[in-house]
């Protein structure tokens, strides 16, 4: 287990207060002292680590396509604020590197997400490790993907840096699946959440984490469960149902 609390990370930064996977969601977390931050990357056109989650542009932002469909330049002219709030408009896309270096000094845990399960991009674990090595942030960050082939492939990279499998289905063995592919955690849909699974993730010395936990009904669980750490939308609220939680409960 990580730690003796739950850790809160912010999903995709303070991302109900602030445009998700941009800085001013980011720097909002920081600010309201979430212990890690978790992002999603993906490669543009000509091979830049891209922070954001859709496999188009549609969503969040004022274009249409698919991120591989443009390049790194291109990407920073889109507007990603305006659909959150016109307060954000003209907040760029930014890079994995931009994002390392505004997280290098700060005392802040990270986890990227790999978002290749649909498009499975070429040499984006590679690109993604090089990075952290550059910034001096491997040894506090976990890599996390829903496909499994990512989590070995970046054990051929760096078998210490520390890889997460993503799931959100019922598979049979899961804990025993995750440990197979020689993942260091288990990042499992709050639904599977249960004290079976944080005992079995608790045996192979495998950290448990719960997403995207936005209801307080939902902190509490994994509060009293032991997770190890929570990804959430909200982490003030997280932060502050924390407080409350271990200010009634001394066994924590």
């Amino acid at each position: 287990m990580e730690s003796l609390k739950t850790l809160v990370y912010a999903h995709r930064g303070a991302s109900k207060l602030a445009p998700e996977n941009t800085m001013p969601a980011f720097q909002l977390a920081y600010e309201m002292g979430a212990e890690g931050i978790e992002t999603d990357v993906q490669l543009s056109k000509d091979g830049i680590p891209v922070l954001i989650h859709d496999e188009t542009v549609r969503r969040t932002t004022n274009a249409i396509g698919f991120v591989q469909d443009y390049t790194y330049e291109q990407l920073q002219n889109l507007d990603a604020g305006s659909w959150f709030s016109e307060k954000f408009e003209n907040t760029p896309i930014i890079s994995l590197e931009e994002f390392l270096a505004w997280a290098e000094g700060k005392n802040i845990d990270l986890n990227i997400e790999l978002k290749n399960n649909v498009i499975d991009y070429s040499d984006l674990e590679k690109k993604v490790y090089q990075l952290l090595i550059k910034y001096k942030l491997a040894r506090r960050t976990t890599i996390s993907s829903f496909n499994p082939a990512s989590i070995e492939r970046f054990k051929h990279i760096d078998r210490k840096i520390a890889t997460a499998l993503l799931t959100s289905q019922r598979i049979k063995g899961l804990v025993d699946y995750a440990a197979g592919l020689g993942a260091h955690a288990l990042h499992i849909k709050h639904r599977l959440l249960n004290s079976a699974i944080v005992e079995q993730c608790f045996e192979k010395d495998m950290a448990l984490r719960v997403y995207t936990i936005n209801r307080v009904s939902l902190m509490k669980k994994c509060y009293q469960l032991k997770a190890d750490a929570i990804f959430t939308d909200v982490p003030d609220i997280a932060i502050d149902q924390r407080q409350l939680f271990t200010g009634g409960n001394h066994s924590y």
